[in-house]
């Protein structure tokens, strides 16, 4: 199975495992609505298939990866609608529609991600797939990495930066927290729920960087070159808003070559683990990351 059809069919299974999850927990219909507006029926589902890959690649070969995969989609989600806020990023559009605070108010917006950030917790913490010693492995991992020494740091920086000229390692450090460290996060709850070895964990944390590096990259150069069809979303935001990005502050073709090396040291990283189906899937992964068009 190549990756894309690897990619496909997680995020179908994923998909499925949470219309389930979030069907069982609304008790507000607009509320409920606001959610599966935001985490359903759109996305790649990446970071979902980096837990589940890693799973496989670290020696599980079963579904068990499903409730990690889908509570960091469940942030990935949060995350998204609370960018495109008016008082964050102030995007009208996402994956090709409204995004939610238009089609559902600021206010019910706000509430969405919040409870989607909630209750990935408790999808973990109820997980029958993994031990509970695992499931308290993965909620310190999710709870690190997308809080405020990860993913809303980096938001958070992202913010500070907006209007003026950051330097590389500041620029850096804010990719790998509001990017890299979700990806970093995905990748070791896959390791978590095949309770593999410490060296294997820290060598997915670190693929997970520089794949997010190279990701954000991709991301900036795509914002210059394509059209809101393709990408589904506002295009030249950081441009209006003068952030700080490394094509902007390395140029076009400099930025480039640095993905290529981001993605050439993520390659690195999977040496420790066994040949196989699964590490042949994420070196395809890598080279997608580079020469993705959406």
């Amino acid at each position: 199975m190549s990756f894309l059809e690897r990619l496909n069919e997680i995020a179908e299974k994923t998909e499925n495992h949470l219309s389930g999850l979030l069907s069982a927990k609304g008790r507000s219909k607009n509320l409920s609505r606001a959610i599966e507006y935001s985490a359903l029926g759109g996305g790649k589902r990446l970071r979902a298939y980096m837990v589940a890959e890693f799973s496989y690649l670290c020696g599980r070969n079963d579904d068990g990866f499903l409730d990690y995969a889908a509570a960091i989609e469940m942030v990935h989600a949060f995350s998204l609608i609370h960018d495109d806020l008016p008082a964050m990023d102030n995007d009208d559009m996402r994956r090709g529609k409204p995004s939610n605070h238009k089609a559902f108010g600021e206010a019910t917006a706000i509430l969405a991600g919040d409870s989607l950030a909630l209750d990935a917790f408790g999808v973990i913490c109820e997980s029958s797939y993994c031990s509970p010693h695992q499931n308290e492995k993965a909620v310190i991992a999710l709870s690190r990495y997308s809080g405020s020494a990860g993913m809303c740091a980096g938001q958070q920086f992202d913010l500070d930066g907006e209007g003026k000229r950051i330097s590389i390692e500041e620029l850096t450090t804010l990719v790998d927290l509001k990017t890299g460290a979700l990806f970093s996060c995905a990748c070791m709850l896959g390791c978590i729920s095949a309770s593999a070895t410490p060296e294997m964990i820290d060598a997915a944390e670190k693929f997970g960087l520089y794949t997010g590096r190279a990701f954000q990259i991709t991301d900036d150069l795509l914002d210059i070159h394509s059209t809101p069809e393709e990408l589904g979303k506002t295009i030249g935001k950081d441009i209006e808003s003068q952030k700080s990005t490394f094509p902007a502050l390395l140029g076009e073709g400099e930025a480039r070559r640095y993905a290529e090396e981001c993605i050439a040291e993520a390659r690195n990283c999977l040496e420790c683990f066994d040949d196989g189906e699964a590490k042949n899937r994420l070196t395809e992964f890598c080279e997608y990351i580079l020469i993705r068009r959406k």
